[in-house]
């Protein structure tokens, strides 16, 4: 996936039962935050951890 302002990121979405895992890697710098959800919402879920992954290379953390 590329996102115009983000770069490269790679994104990886695991299931475990009634949930699902979604892991956003910032490829530049190997960055990478992960975001829970139910499965039945799979890109809300891809939003929450694209948008948690803007936060962490915004703050440095």
């Amino acid at each position: 996936m590329a996102d115009d302002d983000l770069g490269e990121v790679i994104v990886e979405t695991v299931r475990n039962g009634p949930y699902i895992k979604c892991s956003a890697i910032h490829v530049a710098t190997g960055r990478e935050v992960s975001a829970m959800g139910p499965v039945n919402e799979p890109k809300a879920v891809e939003r929450v951890a694209i948008a948690k992954l803007r936060r962490a290379l915004e703050t440095g953390r």
